[in-house]
Order: structure tokens, then sequence, then C-alpha cells
């Protein structure tokens, strides 16, 4: 199974829509920022704690870019 295809039936179990592939390139480089700012576990967790809080992608985003210049 692809990563797309997982994450397809991963969403679909959740009842929500997939990433479209811009997001899901947002969203990768998200994790990349919170795993080379700090230390790789903070990958997941940072794309978790985005999801919570429930804002765009972009301020997302703005928001690691804030953290790393902080």
């Amino acid at each position: 199974m692809t990563r797309d295809e997982w994450i397809a039936a991963f969403a679909q179990e959740l009842g929500v829509q997939p990433p479209t592939p811009e997001e899901a390139e947002q969203l990768l480089a998200l994790a990349g920022t919170a795993a080379h700012s700090s230390e790789r576990p903070a990958a997941p967790l940072a794309c978790w704690v985005a999801g919570r809080a429930g804002a765009s992608i972009e301020a997302f985003l703005a928001a690691a870019e804030r953290v790393n210049a902080g």
C-alpha cells in the first residue's frame, strides 16, 4: 500500500477527506521543519498539534517559522 492509499483509507475510517496533494506537501513541510529544528519525534507531534488547532496549513507553517525564529 502506498502512502497516499494508506492516508486515504485512514481518512475514510475517520470519516474525513484525505489531504489534497498540495496539503500533503505542506504537511510534510511542517513535519520536516519540526524534525530538523528539534528532535525527529517532534514531526508527528507537531502535525497532531496542528490538527487539533484547526487552523489553516499556512497558519501552521507560519507558526513553525516563528518558533524557529524565537
